[in-house]
């Protein structure tokens, strides 16, 4: 591998942990370093880590990234995840200016980022995919997902027909908030499946391999919150299937930097989901379990060097938790101030945020990755629980409790998780007894669970509602009101939707706790609340 450092200035076109985590590896490297920031964002702690800083208008506007670049002297823009990472807009437009893309290029962008057109290339290269069509042509349970990104944002689980307009316009509103674009498409909702991803490496050259895969089965609102390597689902001839359908795939793309292929295990059975044209999240665990620093094989790659590394399965185990400010039993996101931090020493931190800093509204609410390795999955596991024990947060509420909770489930422990996993265990609830001689078979003849769609809260008897009046629609959490669905005096059922608020680019449905009549509505649809506002208020 070259020492040399591959560009002189990069700008990171995003915020929060991966825009520190991208500047670490540019200290690393002696490469300097510029952060962006919205108007809202000014002075976050990505801010306060870079050797440079630019106001821009919008995380969401290539134009105004592509200027702050040019007014910065960067010789380069990295996306991060989320936001634009995946825009070939932003990617066109960073070339056209003559600055170095870190990424696919556009054509590849599109072509991945099309999920349609991404699973048809798919089934090209042999790798069996989850049916897809019109709503009539897939049949329910469907999902809805957003064609241009991933994160849990513009997804929908839809179980019958009568859900399926109201499930469609939340989900194209979340894909056009998330990524600029509500492009949305129909999939086959396949049940307690397994979530498995494969890291991809493509250079300019023609050359890809992969670095092992990744489990990510254990998620809320459809977002992963928990994430390790391997898997402890695949021996090895069946890793070697996955990650050989991943190389494939990507071959056939014609695909280059960094990527993730995901996957559904079903049974024996696997199916391909998307490919993701950016890191991950959750690249840290292939990190500790590879050695290589997969922000610096893309920058590499960036300027056309060839990749300098081959094919290899993880090496010992490695595991991920997102803490994020949500609540640890609804997972709503949770703004304020953090008042104090502690975070363990020992294992691999990725911070988002630090003592001082508000978690804000409009963002993703995570404060930190931590990623904790060791030469078996137990070592890593037991490491990952001390350090969650040695975990401080004041002045915002977390899922810390629900994490020191999970890594310490009996099921997580014997790697029998699945996408069902938080339907089947309340969080925080008590761990199940399992006889030892039933663990191992017990799957084979349980019914199907029916996973449950984003929660529909009954907010008067939310735990963040200090009076407990149940005459009261109080917000959860700050946030905007997307859509008010009820009528003053008019009479509304247990759990019907009175109310639809977005915090932090996802949405969350507010339902009445008992049959009533709407008394007085407060707000309208645009308003933007405050955490414990009384929304609407209702008598019996």
């Amino acid at each position: 591998m070259s020492e040399r450092k591959p560009v002189e200035r990069l700008l990171v076109a995003n915020r929060g942990e991966i825009a520190v985590r991208v500047f670490r590896t540019c200290r690393r490297l002696e490469i300097e370093t510029v952060a962006v920031a919205a108007p809202d964002d000014a002075g976050a702690f990505h801010t306060r880590q870079a050797d440079q800083v630019v106001e821009i208008g919008s995380y969401l506007e290539p134009a105004h990234i592509v200027a702050a670049a040019e007014r910065a002297n960067a010789a380069a823009v990295h996306p991060g995840y989320g936001f634009l990472a995946e825009s070939a807009d932003l990617a066109e437009a960073v070339t056209a200016a003559g600055l170095v893309w870190v990424g696919p290029p556009p054509d590849v962008l599109r072509a991945s980022g099309d999920k349609l057109a991404a699973k048809r290339l798919a089934e090209a290269a042999g790798v069996p995919v989850v049916e897809t069509g019109s709503p009539d042509e897939v049949g329910f349970p469907l999902m809805i997902k957003a064609a241009a990104g991933g994160g849990g944002r513009g997804m929908r689980l839809v179980r019958s027909p009568e859900e399926l307009d109201e499930a469609l316009a939340a989900a194209r509103r979340e894909a056009k908030g998330g990524f600029g674009d509500d492009t949305v498409f129909f999939e086959r909702y396949v049940e307690r499946p397994r979530h498995v991803e494969v890291q991809l490496l493509g250079d300019a050259h023609g050359a890809v391999i992969h670095l092992g895969e990744r489990e990510c089965s254990i998620q809320r609102r459809h977002q992963k919150v928990f994430e390790e390597s391997p898997s402890p689902a695949l021996e090895a001839v069946r890793r070697a299937e996955l990650t050989g359908a991943a190389v494939a795939l990507a071959r056939e793309l014609g695909y280059q930097g960094a990527g993730t292929a995901e996957f559904m295990l079903d049974g024996e059975r696997f199916y391909f989901l998307e490919l993701n044209a950016r890191i991950q999240v959750e690249h840290p665990v292939t990190e500790l379990v590879t050695g290589i620093d997969l922000v610096e094989q893309q920058l590499r790659m960036a300027v056309g060097e060839p990749l300098a590394l081959e094919s290899r399965d993880p090496e010992g185990h490695a595991v991920e938790a997102r803490l994020y400010a949500e609540h640890p039993l609804t997972f709503l996101p949770q703004a304020g101030r953090v008042n104090a931090l502690a975070l363990p020493a020992g294992i691999r931190v990725d911070a988002g945020v630090e003592a001082g800093d508000d978690v804000p509204v409009s963002y993703d609410p995570m404060i930190a990755k931590l990623v904790a390795a060791g030469e078996t999955r137990d070592e890593a596991l037991d490491a990952l629980a001390t350090a969650l024990s040695e975990t401080r947060v004041a002045g915002v509420t977390t899922n810390l409790p629900f994490l020191r909770w999970l890594v310490r489930h009996p099921e997580l422990r014997a790697g029998r998780t699945t996408t069902a996993f938080l339907t089947e265990h309340a969080p925080l609830s008590r761990y199940p007894h399992v006889p030892a001689v039933w663990q191992g078979g017990w799957r084979l003849n349980a019914d199907v669970v029916r996973p449950r769609p984003p929660p529909v809260l009954e907010t008067a008897a939310h735990p963040t509602d200090p009076g407990g009046h149940a005459d009261r629609i109080v917000a959860p959490m700050p946030g905007v009101v997307i859509r008010v669905l009820a009528e003053e005096g008019a009479r509304v059922e247990p759990r019907q939707p009175l109310v639809v608020l977005e915090a932090m680019k996802m949405e969350t449905p507010l339902a009445s706790p008992f049959e009533a009549t709407v008394k007085k509505i407060n707000v309208a649809e645009g308003d933007r609340v405050a955490g414990g506002a009384v929304l609407i208020e209702l008598e019996d």
